[in-house]
């Protein structure tokens, strides 16, 4: 439950979309059933074009102030979603390239929270790293649209998940949008 104002807001059970870096091998199953599961039926492929715009139009009327307020002590502001997004895709722009240039590559993970805290994430300008995000996702979905169905099969090993392919992928990070940008909904709504 969160108190803004005066009113108190009370959020579904977000842990299962955590994927925290300490004890990351025993949730990461978990995880990549909840994140997939948001997919269901939608093509993985316009979700992952939508989003930027998607964010763009869920950031545009906010003020300052509202784009910077975390919706609780110690969670993330929509500024700090929008920076998470953005080392996401680069982090994923990496690993996209390794597995189609690569034989098998070791993916290794990152602990987003060591990101958060350290890269600044409550500084974070939104407007910035919507930015870098719409240039990254550009850069990768280009990637995407000039691979084949092999190019899709390719592996690549991640070191908390097993074996991914880049169809696997392409899912995974289109249902990872899902679950921000229902944060960023939440956010926002509770902060107008």
């Amino acid at each position: 439950m969160v108190t803004l104002n005066g009113t108190q807001y009370v959020f579904p059970d977000m842990s299962v979309y955590s994927n925290p870096a300490h004890g990351a091998n025993n949730s990461a199953a978990a995880y990549i059933t909840a994140v997939l599961e948001l997919i269901g039926d939608r093509d993985p492929i316009n979700v992952l074009k939508s989003t930027a715009a998607w964010c763009a139009a869920c950031m545009r009327d906010l003020t300052t102030r509202q784009l910077t307020t975390p919706e609780a002590p110690g969670k993330w502001s929509i500024a700090g979603v929008m920076q998470h997004f953005a080392d996401s895709e680069l982090v994923w722009g990496y690993r996209l390239r390794k597995v189609l240039a690569e034989e098998r590559p070791e993916l290794t993970g990152y602990d987003q929270d060591a990101w958060a805290d350290s890269l600044g994430y409550e500084n974070a300008d939104a407007d910035k790293a919507l930015e870098m995000f719409t240039a990254l996702r550009g850069a990768n979905l280009r990637l995407l649209n000039s691979a084949s169905d092999s190019d899709l099969d390719r592996v690549g090993v991640h070191v908390e998940r097993g074996e991914e392919s880049v169809r696997h992928m392409i899912r995974l990070y289109a249902g990872h949008d899902l679950v921000h940008r229902r944060q960023m909904e939440r956010i926002s709504t509770f902060l107008i």
